[in-house]
């Protein structure tokens, strides 16, 4: 098993910015795909950002523009760094990712996980 760790979150006043992080609590091989989600009360997750094993990305409209996702593989995280936040953007995040499992050897093994979620809010 393998444990997506999310850190970065907290409170900010409209305009700020904030970085979250994701990444995976033991040693893998690599992560093959990241993205990261939002969830406000009563409505549905949704994708807010996406990140290929080849470095193209895909942004919700609503925070084009404003959100970067990127990832360092070195280190096995993925990143959203997050700029002009404003008030509708007050979500739980939750890191999504394809992580390729080394531990048991060849083949590896590629299993999606969900972060913890982390609370994102954003005062006007």
């Amino acid at each position: 098993q393998v444990q997506l760790v999310e850190s970065g979150g907290g409170s900010v006043q409209a305009g700020g910015s904030l970085r979250l992080s994701c990444s995976a609590s033991r040693s893998i091989f690599s992560i093959n795909y990241g993205g990261w989600y939002r969830q406000a009360p009563g409505k549905e997750r949704e994708m807010v950002a996406r990140i290929t094993s080849g470095g193209t990305t895909a942004y919700a409209n609503s925070v084009k523009g404003r959100f970067t996702i990127s990832r360092d593989n070195a280190k096995n995280t993925v990143y959203l760094q997050m700029n002009s936040l404003k008030p509708e953007d007050t979500a739980v995040y939750y890191c999504n990712a394809e992580v390729s499992d080394s531990s048991a050897g060849y083949p590896y093994t590629n299993v999606n996980y969900w972060g913890q979620g982390t609370q994102v809010t954003v005062s006007s």
